[in-house]
């Protein structure tokens, strides 16, 4: 098993080889943008999912709905600018609402982020199938298993430790910007009838089940809003940057917040002057390109980076879900094996967990990314606006000067719109699915609390009194007794006995017998070998072993005083790992009871059987 382990995951690394390099404004934008750049792929098209409800007019509205998610976007950028410039250790919504607007709003911001990680994973390896179904339609029926697939492969290139890299996030990302305006401009050029000419594939409208309304257009502008997501990630990694880091950072984020803006309003654009419909069978990028350059190599060269930004996007999530994860952990909000790094130093625990729990959703939603999204929106604009309004208190508490007012402005403008586009998300499309969410959070909220008060209890029961410490200076009184389990006098049990004489006088052999014959055959056994600990037996009609044996070592605490008892358990281990279940295990049966008796200490002695 360790060789397999070894092969998958790869050697231990030291501490000293987690250090890395910093990153230079063109790698930082790879790295960190690859989730907000790709929502491109999907963004224009849930918002013309939910028009399509209206039948065909309503398509149009695609471009004024992408206009204002681009307003949206620019308030987002230049509020998260100062984040970025208050923050230069990284300023992610956890750490800036616990900093500033205290635990409860730290924590549903944490809650809504980790739900918002899982479904980055989610929704973007979802929607790299769909771009690869799209240029391969016959691989449709399989996108569930190749979700989970690219899932899979995501997640021990994690466990392996593969650091954010920007060679390996720059190639892709580039080439799928260079892809997209290639697309917006061969497009554009179309529109204007101008060398190229268009063909769009056709796909039928289903008659308007809806009609057109402002709640409607609400729901289309929360499906574009898809389009933010990520944009946080700057804020979270300004350490990474090259210095000055928060400067290189804000600037990396302005550039991520105008390809994005570009990249979306092209694609919107042009699916609507294409008349281009939504379809279930093929993205609204693969439409668009088919327009465009038919069945050519550039079709699939776009697929192709589409679909791999898309894998890099998850990537990004776990990155991200293990460290806030760790963040929690070492408050005392989550489980402490959150908190230590494997032999690769990367959270192992927070890494399986992401990927756990995104191939659920995946096989809940059956890869479906309209069926994620509403989802998806609700933890985002929920983390937007809890790190927002935690920067405009911030602001509110210094000194009165210009850089206050400016932030003030905008992170005030930041939380009261990304707080309005909340509502609307989960108000708009609450029978979409948002209510999810709504119930989840408050529950993750409620375990993180019940984890946090465990914690806080166990501090409290282990703080050592003044008592503790006078118990800890007196001399011992007397030898622990030590009791040793024995089903049969052979090398295991004889083992155990020694070792047992050599740490206390006080030993004494117990054996649980099933009848009384069994009983008395061990006492002549022991005895013909001379063997100078007293032995017990205890019958058991029931063929129990594990009550009686409690029941004596009870009797035997009350007869001392309450005192510490020592068991020490035999226990042959087999050559084989397969050998194993051919043993009763009855050594572990008893370790697992005796972890519950107070007041009994437990020692472990193998005898290791040779091959």
């Amino acid at each position: 098993m360790r060789a397999v382990r070894r092969v998958i995951i790869g050697r231990p690394l030291t501490t000293a080889e987690g250090s890395h390099e910093r990153l230079s404004k063109v790698k930082a934008l790879a790295v960190f943008s690859s989730d907000a750049l790709s929502s491109v792929a999907y963004a224009s098209q849930e918002a013309l999912v939910i028009l399509a409800l209206a039948g065909a007019a309503a398509l149009s509205l695609v471009w004024p709905i992408s206009l204002g998610v681009a307003v949206l976007l620019a308030i987002v950028v230049a509020s998260y600018r100062q984040t970025v410039a208050a923050y230069p250790g990284g300023g992610g919504a956890y750490i800036v609402a616990k900093d500033n607007l205290g635990t409860t709003p730290s924590l549903i911001a944490a809650a809504s982020l980790l739900i918002a990680y899982v479904l980055t994973v989610a929704v973007s390896v979802s929607a790299a199938t769909a771009a690869i179904t799209s240029a391969l339609p016959s691989t449709f029926d399989y996108r569930v298993w190749i979700s989970i697939g690219a899932i899979v492969l995501v997640m021990l290139a994690n466990l392996r430790g593969i650091s954010e890299s920007g060679t390996i996030f720059a190639i892709p990302t580039y080439a799928f910007i260079l892809c997209m305006f290639t697309l917006i401009a061969l497009g554009l050029l179309a529109s204007l009838d101008i060398l190229i000419e268009a063909n769009p594939p056709r796909y039928e409208l289903e008659d308007a089940s809806r009609d057109l309304s402002i709640v409607l257009v609400l729901r289309a502008f929360a499906a574009g809003g898809a389009a933010l997501t990520g944009v946080e990630a700057i804020s979270d990694g300004v350490p990474a940057f090259k210095e000055p880091s928060a400067k290189n950072a804000a600037q990396t984020l302005v550039w991520m917040g105008l390809l994005l803006g570009t990249m979306f309003l092209g694609i919107s654009f042009l699916a609507r002057h294409f008349h281009l419909v939504p379809s279930e069978e093929e993205t609204i990028v693969s439409q668009l390109a088919r327009t465009l350059a038919g069945e050519s190599a550039f079709y699939y060269i776009v697929q192709g980076f589409t679909a791999l930004i898309l894998v890099l996007a998850a990537n990004t999530a776990f990155a991200d879900f293990p460290r806030l994860s760790s963040f929690l952990a070492r408050d005392r909000f989550l489980p402490h094996q959150f908190l230590f790094r494997g032999d690769r130093l990367a959270f192992n625990t927070g890494i399986i967990a992401l990927g756990v729990l995104s191939i659920l959703l995946v096989i809940g939603f059956d890869a479906n990314v309209t069926g994620l999204i509403p989802l998806y929106a609700v933890g985002v604009f929920a983390s937007f606006t809890f790190s927002e309004a935690g920067m405009t208190r911030r602001w509110l508490h210094t000194e009165p000067s210009r850089q206050r007012t400016l932030g003030l402005l905008l992170n005030g403008v930041g939380a009261v719109a990304t707080g309005i586009v909340l509502i609307i998300v989960a108000v708009t499309r609450f029978l979409d699915g948002a209510w999810i969410i709504l119930v989840v959070v408050p529950i993750i909220i409620l375990l993180l609390r019940g984890i946090h008060n465990h914690y806080r209890d166990v501090a409290t029961q282990l703080r050592m009194t003044a008592g503790d410490l006078r118990s800890l200076a007196r001399p011992p009184q007397r030898d622990i007794a030590v009791v040793v389990p024995v089903d049969s006098l052979n090398r295991a049990s004889a083992r155990a006995i020694e070792f047992a004489r050599s740490i206390s006088s006080d030993v004494t052999a117990v054996h649980i017998a099933a009848d009384a014959e069994d009983g008395a055959e061990l006492q002549r056994s022991w005895s013909e070998a001379g063997v100078k600990v007293p032995l017990v037996i205890i019958e058991s009609p029931y063929r129990s072993l594990i009550g009686p044996l409690i029941a004596y070592l009870e009797q035997r605490r009350a007869e001392r005083g309450n005192e510490f008892i020592n068991v020490v358990l035999p226990e042959f281990v087999p050559a084989h790992l397969g050998e194993h279940v051919l043993h009763n295990q009855s050594a572990l049966r008893l370790k697992a009871a005796l972890l519950f008796q107070p007041g009994i200490v437990v020692t472990d002695v193998p005898y290791h059987l040779q091959d």
